[in-house]
């Protein structure tokens, strides 16, 4: 089932991208999801990247469906992504991190890179030829998680640029063929006055300041590091940061992020059918813990339900920069992740308090403490505090509806 089935009543999977190729894209997703599920314990265990998924997403040519036909890619909508976001999460939540945090660069660069430009063209072409894998640097230095602002600028001499940054967290940055990076445009310029610049796999170096021993998502393996990178300028993005930021990194990054932790939760409440079925065919009452079956399902359809319905509107809009940076939007989009991951650490919470000891237990069929400590990264990741800040600021400039229509 996929993020997009609370569409329809019955049980049988539907999805805003019908037909051949979102059959064939939920086929290739699912295989890999296989193969991640089986190594999901000890890539939790281990704090290691999950490799072997990975590499899999990369056989089935999963790292490139956002690119456009013409390069190579598939033409994928955030949907479609979504979906693949949303079974990955089922079966390994670092694996369903890793791809959704690719995925929204690639969306940044096919958005407002492919203007012709010959570099950036190139570099979406053999993404899909080689499935490159990018990762993100956004935050750096004191900065945390304010990814509007940045301290390190970007050093031309002529067409040649170069860049050192504090990079706090850069996740699965060993692991990956580019890093996409943000950056203050000119040693004289703002913080918020920032470009978004990719560095390929030859064109920079990571030194390791910052381990990565956490509770959960230790597969994404965000450690810290000192990032030094050169090129040329065609690597830059030619739109504002601000512009990529409110018109793609941010609802890229919420929807696919929401559908990972959706996946993670139904992961669990899947756990807890389970769970009560055997209870069941035991014969005997069932668990009074079973109410928490209902919450966490109750929990799960009202996630699903919004991430499906904050696509209808990005998609709807996509085309339209000026309805994308409206106030209404922002903030919807904004208080996704925020919702998203309240609602996800919610299912997960009673899926274990439905499994009671068994949920508990790290050697049972029905465990659920991995689930529990991944989930719980996801009102820390771009914590919601901020979030809920900003939106406050922007929630002053309007009026409160006067009907429930409104």
């Amino acid at each position: 089932m996929t993020v997009h089935d609370v569409r329809r009543a019955s049980d049988a999977p539907v999805s805003l991208a019908p037909g051949v190729f979102r059959d064939e894209l939920t086929e290739r997703a699912q295989r890999v999801a296989d193969i991640a599920v089986v190594h999901a314990d000890d890539v939790d265990a281990a704090a290691r990247f999950p490799a072997e998924a990975i590499g899999a997403a990369k056989a089935v040519k999963l790292l490139g469906v956002l690119a456009p036909r013409r390069l190579g890619g598939a033409d994928a909508s955030y949907g479609q992504v979504a979906d693949v976001c949303y079974t990955l999460g089922r079966a390994c939540a670092s694996t369903a991190m890793v791809y959704a945090m690719h995925q929204v660069k690639v969306a940044c660069i096919v958005r407002h890179g492919l203007d012709g430009n010959t570099w950036r063209q190139d570099f979406i072409r053999r993404l899909a030829r080689d499935q490159l894998l990018l990762a993100s640097s956004t935050t750096e230095g004191q900065n945390g998680g304010n990814v509007r602002s940045s301290e390190a600028a970007i050093e031309r001499a002529g067409e040649r640029i170069s860049l050192v940054r504090d990079a706090s967290v850069i996740s699965y940055g060993e692991s990956a063929d580019a890093v996409v990076t943000t950056a203050r445009r000119a040693a004289d310029a703002a913080g918020s006055d920032q470009v978004l610049t990719v560095f390929p796999r030859d064109s920079f170096t990571l030194e390791r300041t910052m381990g990565w021993d956490t509770l959960g998502m230790r597969g994404t393996c965000s450690a810290g590091f000192t990032l030094r990178g050169q090129g040329v300028a065609d690597q830059i993005l030619p739109v504002p940061y601000a512009v990529i930021h409110a018109q793609s990194m941010v609802p890229a990054a919420h929807i696919f992020w929401s559908s990972a932790w959706a996946g993670i939760a139904a992961s669990a409440v899947e756990k807890a059918r389970r769970y009560l079925r055997k209870a069941a065919r035991g014969g005997g009452d069932m668990p009074p813990s079973a109410p928490y079956f209902t919450r966490a399902n109750t929990s799960l359809r009202a996630l699903r339900a919004l991430i499906a319905t904050t696509i209808d509107r990005y998609e709807a809009i996509a085309d339209d920069p000026d309805e994308l940076t409206t106030l209404e939007f922002q903030s919807q989009i904004s208080l996704l992740k925020v919702d998203a991951s309240e609602l996800a650490v919610s299912a997960v919470m009673s899926a274990l308090r439905c499994c009671g000891l068994s949920g508990f237990r790290n050697d049972s069929d029905v465990s659920i403490g991995r689930h529990l400590r991944d989930i719980l990264s996801s009102p820390i990741m771009i914590n919601n505090d901020r979030i809920l800040a900003n939106v406050a600021a922007s929630a002053l400039l309007t009026e409160t509806p006067t009907s429930v229509k409104d």
